[in-house]
């Protein structure tokens, strides 16, 4: 395989002559609902560079939302399931188990935090991972009642577009939805009525209230919250907030989950955002980042917890694929030998750095309300000048810019008014400050 080579180039219109005849093909065959936020097809991808078919190379600052985050053809992912799929493609672990399974259950009890005994399940999605993790909790307590959280995101199943905070796309249209799910508060610094300084004890003070008096906890068989909320807009909980949750879910005997589909794996500075804070949570949902683009998920957790299900009560026939499963160990080998933290923290600087010197010297500076995030998960929030109004046609704009530019950038956001930044932890430095370049021209087109 030739390495694409690592510069940005934009040789048609974008989309191209070729990706607008594919686009045509594909909205005769592919149901409307399936969206894109760039009908640019891809012909090969790798590092920081998305190629189209139309020669165009895209800096891409979305890893298709935060899955590769070693690179999109990373050679020991490429080599692993490469080997695997000559073995063999599948036995259904159900039926005949393999030893990929294993070591990929061995690696994520030595990556998740906390020195406990702990198992693992895998699956195929990041939504049938948390369903999963949903159906061990309330085994392991049996109790029934489910806490999340307002601005939160976990999948598009039915259980989860209800544990999902925002309704369009995810649920509009979708319902009735599954039972027994309840939001609280978290603590959105950013726009916490008394300040973010305020908004971890106040947040999370609001949220016991509301679980003890309306759920009650001993009703309650888990807390789920993302350590850094995705889709909600990389809304990172106000310091204090996740341990003073985790810390009453412990006194209550409540499953405190972290989902960290979208954070895990290096993606934030550290193999996982819980950490931050030293939160130890007692199952830990994994996918996106696990396996450098295969479709694979997990469920981790303490072991007396894991085992609550009954034999056959957790499984799925295509779940911890063997090509998958090559493809993560392929993957966690790349975090290690490159550092991978090192690099999301190295890329925070940077981003960090010169977003805040947009703000302060563009002309429009101020529409930028807020500059967040961890490492290489990083977002703007985008308001009308003088206030703390949403403004997501500012955040559409910019992203059509710097589209058109040859660099993707993705939106998020309960409001829609937020542009979030992941690139592959593998993009050059060059190319990242290329991309910032980008993101600053689009400033002037507002």
């Amino acid at each position: 395989m030739t390495a694409i080579p690592q510069e940005r180039r934009v040789v048609t219109a974008i989309p191209g002559p070729k990706s607008v005849e594919l686009q045509a093909r594909r909205l005769a065959a592919v149901a409307a609902g399936v969206g894109s936020t760039l009908p640019v097809f891809t012909a090969r991808a790798g590092g920081g560079i998305i190629e189209d078919v139309d020669g165009n190379r895209l800096i891409d600052f979305g890893s298709g939302i935060a899955v590769t985050s070693v690179g999109a053809s990373a050679e020991a992912v490429v080599r692993r399931a490469s080997a695997q799929l000559a073995e063999f493609t599948h036995t259904c672990f159900m039926v005949t188990p393999y030893e990929g399974y294993v070591e990929v259950c061995e690696q994520l009890a030595e990556l998740t935090p906390g020195d406990h005994a702990k198992k693992s399940a895998l699956f195929n999605s990041g939504a049938e991972a948390v369903e999963n993790a949903v159906k061990i909790a309330r085994a392991h307590t049996k109790r029934t009642a489910v806490v999340v959280f307002d601005h939160g995101y976990h999948g598009r199943t039915n259980l989860t577009m209800g544990m999902t905070a925002k309704n369009m796309p995810y649920k509009q249209g979708f319902g009735p939805f599954a039972p027994e799910v309840y939001r609280v508060p978290v603590a959105y610094g950013y726009r916490w009525p008394t300040g973010p300084e305020n908004a971890g004890a106040e947040a999370s003070a609001q949220a016991i209230d509301e679980i003890t008096k309306q759920i009650g906890a001993d009703n309650v068989a888990a807390i789920i919250i993302e350590p850094v909320l995705g889709e909600g807009g990389f809304i990172e909980p106000a310091k204090g907030f996740l341990p003073a949750i985790a810390r009453f879910a412990k006194d209550h005997g409540i499953v405190f989950v972290a989902d960290e589909i979208q954070s895990g794996f290096c993606r934030t500075g550290q193999w996982f955002a819980c950490e931050d804070e030293g939160i130890v949570p007692d199952l830990i949902t994994t996918a996106k980042g696990i396996a450098g683009g295969l479709p694979l998920s997990a469920v981790t957790g303490r072991a007396e917890i894991m085992d609550a299900a009954h034999a056959g009560g957790l499984g799925g026939t295509y779940g911890g694929n063997p090509v998958a499963c090559a493809g993560a160990l392929g993957a966690i080998e790349t975090m290690r030998e490159l550092d991978l933290n090192g690099k999301a923290k190295r890329i925070e600087e940077v981003m960090k750095g010169r977003l805040a010197e947009m703000r302060a010297k563009l002309p429009n500076g101020d529409i930028i309300g807020d500059i967040r995030g961890r490492g290489a998960m990083i977002a703007i929030e985008l308001v009308r000048s003088g206030s703390k109004d949403p403004d997501p046609e500012a955040a559409g704009a910019l992203a059509k810019a710097c589209h058109a530019e040859g660099v993707l950038v993705l939106t998020c956001g309960t409001y829609g008014n937020v542009l979030r930044f992941l690139p592959p932890l593998v993009i050059g430095e060059d190319l990242l400050n290329e991309g910032l370049d980008v993101i600053e021209q689009a400033f002037g087109t507002l």
